[in-house]
């Protein structure tokens, strides 16, 4: 694998996990919001959905194979967003607006702990992704300072 390939791989993490942490910050800000833009129903966590991704040259990686079963390098790379379509959080509150006949306002289904834990865990990634970028760039100039 070659330097160029290495930061592409890293990059492409970089930009998946970015992805996640503005879907989790999403999903953070409208926890509490009972009507979508469009006034129907309560707001829907949203997921991101990752797959592989070849990157780089298409030639095999000699070597141990740190890809797909052909050897070609993988990265990563947002397939989708999808929507959680478990049911709303029912609470008792009469004297809200938004309160059915029997007084249960809908809430969205946003677990504030699991989008902290996802949130975290995608910040983590995006500083490992940082490091390994970091990494490759500094290799990359200590071969150039090689030739000096």
């Amino acid at each position: 694998m070659d330097f160029f390939t290495a930061m592409e791989v890293s990059a492409t993490g970089l930009g998946a996990e970015r992805t996640r942490i503005n879907v989790a910050s999403s999903n953070l800000a409208n926890a509490q919001s009972t009507q979508t833009v469009n006034g129907v129903g309560p707001y829907q966590r949203r997921d991101v959905v990752l797959a592989a991704k070849a990157v780089g040259s298409e030639a095999p990686i000699s070597g141990n194979r740190a890809g797909d079963a052909n050897g070609s390098a993988l990265g990563v790379q947002v397939s989708g967003i999808k929507t959680d379509t478990s049911p709303p959080r029912l609470e008792y509150d009469p004297g809200h607006p938004d309160a059915n006949a029997d007084g249960y306002v809908a809430y969205p289904n946003v677990n504030t702990v699991e989008e902290m834990v996802d949130m975290i865990t995608a910040s983590r990634a995006y500083q490992a992704g940082i490091t390994a970028l970091d990494t490759a760039v500094s290799l990359s100039e200590r071969a150039l300072g090689i030739g000096k």
